[in-house]
């Protein structure tokens, strides 16, 4: 049996419930940054950037999320892994309170592990390709020697042979193979929960592709749950299960990946994916699927937070804020639109 299986058995001993349920579920989750503006700084202004969110992580799967730079993608998943403090909300793994005394702050990050996109800026430039794998092992108590055969085993998993990468430092080698060497890391301390935040975004398409089938049977050979953020649509629906759509810090659409993409019921992210590239003739963008920019976070509008941008805006849209609304499947809407009971004249015109 492979090292890597032995680091991970401890954490399957402890799996609560079956494979449906939530192994990660995020209530309630708010984090607003404070700042000084105007004349000498006497201004007090507040960034909310994550604005009272609610979504849940299924076992085995993965969860795409998407939005427009500034929406709160990148913030999130620093909440979840509490490298920024939230300033409300619960976090529950596996049904525990994450920095509860049966859940420390250190347990949960022995079993959720992050992926980031600056491959080169997240690793150690004075440390070698081994010790970097192998120094998450070595703290938690893993001899020198198991760690370093550990790593090794990683690097032939994520497709870099030991003898020739195990010694290089971070400048030695390419984009591509630091984020293989990151994606090791990753999994040293066997992890359950995995969060990619624009992980194959600086990548070419050749190395993207090669990067995105590895963490595919990576999943599946470890039985991970992934938590995928990216500004590129096709690579989130190749790889989600489901997707959760954000509009300046709030959940605008949350739902199986092949409802989402094949019947949004968000206009904005009919807007998204209106935007995608094409390369049928006949498919051409006649218009713009969206215009404007988005609202200052520090001054959010009221009501639905995307009504200055929405070509279905009405009085409704811009006084009251709608809540998530199922519209079937687990497919839920934050739109007046997607509530036959909102009022909203366009449904009483249908």
């Amino acid at each position: 049996m492979s090292m890597i299986v032995d680091t991970m058995k401890p954490l399957d001993d402890v799996d609560r419930g079956g494979k449906a349920t939530a192994l990660l579920s995020v209530r309630g989750m708010v984090k607003h940054f404070g700042s000084n503006s105007g004349l000498l700084g006497r201004t007090k202004t507040v960034v909310r950037a994550v604005d009272g969110i609610d979504f849940d992580v299924i076992k085995g799967e993965t969860l795409g999320i998407v939005g427009e730079s500034g929406c709160g993608k990148s913030t999130t998943a620093r909440l979840i892994m509490q490298i920024i403090k939230p300033d409300q909300g619960d976090i529950l793994f596996d049904g525990e309170a994450v920095g509860s005394p049966a859940l420390s702050l250190n347990g949960f990050r022995k079993q959720t592990q992050m992926i980031f996109q600056d491959s080169y800026a997240s690793l150690n430039p004075r440390l070698t390709v081994e010790d970097t794998i192998a120094f998450g092992p070595r703290v938690q108590g893993m001899s020198n020697k198991a760690a370093v055969a550990q790593a090794h085993d990683l690097l032939r998993r994520v497709g870099l042979e030991p003898s020739r990468f195990a010694g290089c430092y971070p400048h030695e080698i390419s984009g591509g193979q630091r984020q293989r060497v990151n994606i090791a890391r990753g999994l040293a301390v066997g992890p359950r929960l995995l969060i990619l935040d624009e992980a194959v975004s600086a990548l070419d398409k050749s190395v993207e592709a090669q990067v995105l089938n590895l963490l595919l049977d990576l999943k599946e050979e470890f039985g991970l749950t992934y938590i995928f953020i990216s500004h590129d649509l096709n690579v989130v629906r190749f790889m989600s299960d489901r997707v959760m759509v954000m509009y300046l810090g709030k959940v605008a659409e949350l739902g199986p990946s092949e409802s989402i993409f094949e019947n949004p019921r968000h206009p904005y992210t009919q807007a998204l994916l209106a935007s995608m590239p094409s390369m049928d003739p006949d498919n051409r963008t006649q218009e713009a699927p969206i215009t404007g920019d988005p609202p200052n976070p520090i001054n959010p509008p009221p009501g639905c937070r995307f009504h200055t941008r929405c070509k279905y805006v009405t009085s409704l849209c811009a006084n009251a804020e709608p809540a998530l609304y199922d519209v079937g499947g687990g497919h839920e809407a934050a739109c007046h639109l997607a509530n036959p009971n909102s009022g909203h004249p366009r449904l009483a015109a249908a």
